[in-house]
């Protein structure tokens, strides 16, 4: 018995993976004029405008694309459907 319990030894402990980390994007914080010029020609004729598809389409951080739904609206180059206080829908 006890050369039994001896041998056992103890369990290794298990290594926990990260898991997947995806890469941080490296969105720009002002407008190029040709990121600019992009916004006018191609985010009005989206079907679904969000502040999140616009960010990902330019490659714009948030706010950014906040303050180009803004003055997309402001020139009415689109219209409002839904405007909640977190989430815009154009």
């Amino acid at each position: 018995k006890a050369k039994a319990a001896a041998g056992g030894g103890k369990p290794k402990k298990k290594k926990w993976s990260k898991g997947k980390m995806s890469d941080k994007t490296n969105n720009a914080v002002v407008f190029e004029q040709a990121t600019y010029d992009k916004l006018f020609q191609e985010i009005p004729s989206q079907r679904y405008i969000t502040i999140a598809t616009v960010s990902d389409r330019l490659k714009v951080n948030g706010s950014l694309a906040r303050k180009a739904l803004q003055e997309l609206e402001k020139q009415g180059a689109i219209r409002p459907v839904q405007k909640h206080n977190m989430t815009l829908i154009y």
